[in-house]
C-alpha cells in the first residue's frame, strides 16, 4: 500500500475515498457540444479567443475570487468622512479583478465591436464560459451590452457614449464618462407599485429648457425599486413626460461636473447573484436626456430587454453545465458499495440525463444568436429571434434550479457545503428565470410574438419542419404542437404548456439535425415521449448512456 501524504494522515483516520480538488478547468476544450455549436452556427472564426478565454477563466483562481467576491457583499457609503452625498457602493478587490478580466476580453462588446456574422453566437459563448465562474459581475456586461440598440435610436448619445462601451478598460473610478478610458452603462425600469407593468410607473420627466423629444435634457423625480449594478456609468430608465412614457438615459455625473441627483436608498439582501449590488434609487431632479422618439419609451428600450433576456438563456445554460461538471468531477472519484458512483447504473443514469439538458440548452442559445446574427437581412431570422428569445429565456432559465439541484444532490451532503461552490450555482440560477420578466410575463411575450410578428411561427415551424420524419416521438409533439396553435382561445390559459413544448421541439430538431443519434433519440424519448418521467434519471436506453456521458465530458 502506497504511503500517505502528510496531510491525508490526521491523529484519528486516514482521509481516503475524497475526491480530489478539481483544480483548473478548461471550459472550452473540453466542452465538445460547445466547439461543435459555435461552428456549427457560424462564429467558428472566434474559437482562438473562445479556447484562450476558456482556459484564462477557468482556473481555479478565477473561482476562488467568485468565492470570496460573494462572501464579501458590497457595502453601501451614501457619505463620505466630511458629511458629503456621494452614494458609493464598495466592492471586494476580487469583484474588480473579475469584471475586469470580463471588460478586458470584451464580454459586453465583442459582438458589436466585431460587427460580422456569427459575431453574437460568440457574444453567447463568452457569457457562456465566465457564467459557469461567476454570476454577478455579468449584470453589467449583459445591460452594457444589450444597450447599443436603444442608443443608437439617439444618435448624438450613441456618438458620445458607444466609443465608452466599446472599449475593453475597465475603469472602476466614481468620476465623470469623459473622464474615464471606459465606460458601463445599466439599466433600471420598475417601480414599488407595478413591477412588469412599467407604465403604472410614477417617475415624472420635465424639460430642463425649451427644447423637448429626442435628444433633450430633461430633471426626473422619482424612484426604482430594483437597480443593479449602482456603479454603472449612466443608465437607461424609463419616466413619463409630457408626451408619455419614455426613456431617458440618465448619467451618474451631471455635464457641468457635479454628481447627478441618483440617491441610492439601501442596498438589496438577495438570495443569490450576492457579489452584485442591487438597490433602490430615487431620482431626485436627476439629469437625464431623452432617448427615443418621446412616448415610446418601452419601444426603445424594449431591445435592450430583449438582448438581456438572450442573455438570460446563455447564463442559465452555464450555470447546468458547470453543475454538471462538479457532480460528474465527484462521482468519479467517489465510492460506494464496492464501486465508483461514476460506474453505478441509476447515477449514470441521473448525469447523463442532466447531459441531455445540458446540451439542449446550449444549442438552443446558440441557434438563437445566429438568428440575431442574421435578424438584419432576414424578416424570417427576425421573427425567430422575437419569439425564440422568449421561448428560451423561459425554458432554459426554468430548467436551471431543477438541474443544478440534481446535480448538488450527486455529492450528497458535501453538495449543500458552501465550499463544494455548488449551493453559490443553487442559489444563482432562479435569478435568470426572474430578471426582465418572470414565467408568466415571458409567456404572454410568446403569445404577443406570436399574434404579432408575421413572420415569427413561420420561422419556428421552418425549424420543425425540417427535422420530422426522423423520431416517432418528436412528430408526435410536433402534432401537439399544431393542435394547440389550432385552439387560440385557450392558449392564454396554456400558455406555460405553449412555451414548453415550443422549446423542446425547438431543442429537439437541433439534436435531431446535428447531434449524433442516440443522444437525439434519448433526449426525444425523455422530454417529448408518452412515458416521459418528471425528474432527472428516467432515461429508457441504457446503451445511449455512456456515449452521453463522454461527448459532455470527453
Amino acid at each position: 500500500m502506497p504511503a500517505l501524504h502528510p496531510r491525508d494522515t490526521l491523529t484519528t483516520h486516514a482521509v481516503e475515498n475524497m475526491p480530489p480538488h478539481i483544480g483548473d478547468q478548461d471550459l472550452w476544450s473540453a466542452d465538445r457540444p460547445l466547439q461543435e455549436a459555435v461552428q456549427r452556427e457560424g462564429a467558428g472564426w472566434a474559437e482562438s479567443k473562445l479556447a484562450s478565454f476558456g482556459q484564462l477563466i477557468g482556473q481555479a483562481e478565477m473561482f476562488e475570487k467568485a468565492d470570496a467576491a460573494n462572501r464579501f457583499t458590497p457595502e453601501l457609503k451614501n457619505y463620505d468622512r466630511y458629511g458629503m452625498r456621494i452614494d458609493q457602493v464598495q466592492f471586494h478587490p476580487a469583484y474588480h479583478d473579475l469584471l475586469s478580466t470580463a471588460v478586458e476580453h470584451g464580454v459586453h462588446n465583442f459582438a458589436w465591436n466585431e460587427g460580422r456574422s456569427g459575431s453574437h453566437v460568440a457574444h453567447a459563448a463568452l457569457t457562456y464560459l465566465i457564467s459557469q465562474v461567476e454570476g454577478g459581475v455579468m449584470c453589467s456586461m449583459a445591460m452594457s451590452y444589450s444597450v447599443f440598440p436603444s442608443l443608437m435610436t439617439t444618435p448624438a448619445l450613441a456618438d458620445e457614449w458607444l466609443p465608452r462601451v466599446r472599449s475593453t478598460h475597465y475603469d472602476p473610478r466614481d468620476i465623470p464618462a469623459g473622464e474615464k478610458s471606459g465606460a458601463l452603462i445599466g439599466m433600471f425600469m420598475t417601480e414599488k407599485q407595478g413591477g412588469s407593468d412599467v407604465r403604472s410607473n410614477t417617475t415624472r420627466a420635465t424639460p430642463l429648457g425649451a427644447a423637448t423629444g429626442i435628444g433633450a435634457p430633461y430633471a426626473l423625480n422619482g424612484h426604482k425599486f430594483f437597480c443593479s449594478a449602482p456603479m454603472c456609468d449612466a443608465f437607461l430608465t424609463l419616466a413619463y413626460s409630457d408626451g408619455g412614457l419614455s426613456c431617458f438615459l440618465v448619467p451618474r455625473w451631471r455635464p457641468d461636473g457635479t454628481r447627478n441627483g441618483l440617491n441610492i436608498q439601501r442596498l438589496k439582501d438577495k438570495l443569490g447573484n450576492r457579489s452584485n449590488a442591487s438597490s433602490e434609487i430615487e431620482l431626485e431632479a436627476a439629469y437625464g436626456v431623452m432617448v427615443g422618439d418621446e412616448g415610446r419609451g418601452v419601444r426603445t428600450i424594449i431591445d435592450m430587454v430583449q438582448y438581456n433576456r438572450f442573455y438570460c438563456a446563455s447564463s442559465s445554460a452555464a450555470l447546468i453545465r458547470q453543475a454538471l461538471v462538479q457532480a460528474t468531477h465527484h462521482v468519479s472519484h467517489r465510492s460506494a458499495f464496492q464501486r465508483r458512483l461514476i460506474d453505478q447504473p441509476l447515477m449514470r443514469n441521473v448525469l447523463a440525463d442532466l447531459a441531455l439538458e445540458t446540451e439542449a440548452a446550449l444549442a438552443l442559445t446558440l441557434r438563437l444568436g445566429r438568428a440575431i446574427d442574421e435578424s438584419a437581412n432576414s424578416p424570417g431570422a427576425a421573427g425567430f429571434a422575437r419569439i425564440g428569445t422568449a421561448i428560451a429565456k423561459y425554458w432554459v432559465c426554468k430548467r436551471a434550479p431543477a438541474a443544478v439541484g440534481e446535480a448538488l444532490e450527486c455529492l450528497g451532503g458535501a453538495g449543500y457545503i458552501e465550499e463544494s461552490g455548488l449551493p453559490r450555482l443553487y442559489r444563482e440560477a432562479p435569478l435568470n428565470s426572474i430578471w426582465e420578466g418572470s414565467g408568466n410575463v415571458i409567456c404572454l411575450d410568446v403569445l404577443r410574438a406570436i399574434a404579432r410578428e408575421p413572420d415569427a411561427m413561420p420561422a419556428v415551424f421552418e425549424e420543425l419542419d425540417s427535422a420530422l420524419g426522423h423520431d416517432a416521438n418528436y412528430d408526435g409533439a410536433v402534432a401537439e404542437l399544431n393542435g394547440m396553435l389550432a385552439e387560440p382561445a385557450d392558449l392564454e390559459f396554456h400558455a406555460r404548456r405553449l412555451t414548453e413544448l415550443l422549446a423542446m421541439t425547438l431543442q429537439g430538431s437541433l439534436l435531431l439535425r446535428h447531434a449524433p443519434a442516440p443522444i437525439a433519440r434519448a433526449f426525444c424519448a425523455s422530454r417529448l415521449g408518452a412515458s416521459r418521467g418528471s425528474q432527472y434519471g428516467n432515461l429508457r436506453d441504457s446503451n445511449a448512456v455512456q456515449q452521453i456521458i463522454e461527448r459532455a465530458l470527453q
